[in-house]
C-alpha cells in the first residue's frame, strides 16, 4: 500500500489522493459504527431513531450517553457499544494519522535507523 524504503517519496498530488482514501475509509467506519449504535439503541431501549442517533453519536464521540438505559439488555448493549466505540476511536485515529507518519518516516529515512 505504501512505497518501500528504496522508492521515491510520493508527489503531493498522489499523497493527497492517499489521504482522501484514508479519510473515506475512516468515514465509512464511523458511519457503520453509528448505524450499529442507532439500531442497537432503537432495538434494545425502544428509543426513537433521533434519540438513538444522539446516544450513539455521543458514545462514539466519547461523551457518554444522553439517555441512561433502563432495560438489562439496553445496559449490556450500551456497555458493549461503549467498549466498541473506544476501539473505533483508536482505529479511526490510526487510519487518519498513518499516511502522515509514513511520509515523515519515509522522508527522513528513519525506518533505516531503527
Amino acid at each position: 500500500m505504501y512505497e518501500a524504503t528504496h522508492q521515491r517519496l510520493l508527489s503531493r498530488t498522489a499523497f493527497a489522493r492517499r489521504v482522501v482514501g484514508h479519510v473515506l475509509v475512516a468515514l465509512i467506519a464511523l458511519v457503520l459504527s453509528l448505524v450499529i449504535g442507532i439500531l442497537g439503541y432503537h432495538a434494545f431501549e425502544r428509543l426513537p431513531y433521533i434519540d438513538a442517533f444522539l446516544n450513539a453519536a455521543m458514545l462514539l464521540g466519547g461523551m457518554g450517553p444522553v439517555d441512561l438505559p433502563h432495560t438489562d439488555a439496553g445496559k449490556i448493549f450500551a456497555a458493549l457499544y461503549a467498549l466498541y466505540s473506544g476501539v473505533v476511536f483508536l482505529l479511526v485515529s490510526t487510519i487518519l494519522v498513518a499516511p502522515f507518519v509514513h511520509r515523515l518516516l519515509h522522508h527522513f529515512h528513519w525506518s533505516e535507523k531503527i
